[in-house]
């Protein structure tokens, strides 16, 4: 059972890495001042386009370590420019890559920081589905939104490449 999940979560991790990395790519085309893409937010409390890519890499990246019992080290939220997060993407590629783990693994209740004085522990597989993966998608959602704001021309199909090759013409 698990290698069939993991090469699941493989493949959601890796097709919306490429989103991320492509949603960078809109933003470098059409916003000129690439410092200042990077720290552009939606609101005050909110975090800068930079700390959502290192957010959405943050979740891949702590579970293969995890999996890895590897102390999760969480990157930089201090992405500064397109190269860094690019470079942050290519290393969260590579750590999926290689994230191998067994039933027994995904057994495990995992325990969750959710801020001061708060967690959740979760088994494994609830932990992927319920925290990590929903993550991912909410910290793609934030960038894409803050290219919006900045009126990057990105829509939809931007957000939902890994769909391309299964589209098809009437």
């Amino acid at each position: 059972m698990a290698n069939q999940e993991i090469t699941e979560i493989k493949r959601i991790f890796t097709s919306r890495l490429d989103v991320l990395d492509h949603i960078l790519s809109v933003g470098e085309k059409h916003i000129s001042d690439s410092a200042a893409l990077m720290q552009e937010r939606l609101a005050e409390d909110m975090h800068p386009f930079g700390a959502q890519v290192a957010l959405v890499c943050s979740q891949p990246l702590g579970f293969a370590q995890w999996c890895a019992s590897q102390p999760i080290e969480n990157p930089s939220k201090e992405i500064d420019s397109p190269e860094q997060a690019r470079a942050l993407i290519q290393q969260t590629r590579e750590m999926v890559d290689g994230i191998s783990v067994d039933d027994s693994k995904l057994d495990e209740v995992k325990r969750i920081g959710l801020g001061p004085d708060r967690y959740a522990e979760l088994p494994a597989r609830q932990y992927l589905n319920d925290y990590l993966v929903p993550n991912v998608y909410f910290h793609i959602s934030m960038a894409y939104a803050i290219l919006r704001k900045l009126g990057a021309p990105i829509g939809k199909a931007d957000y939902m490449t890994y769909l391309a090759p299964h589209v098809k013409q009437a």
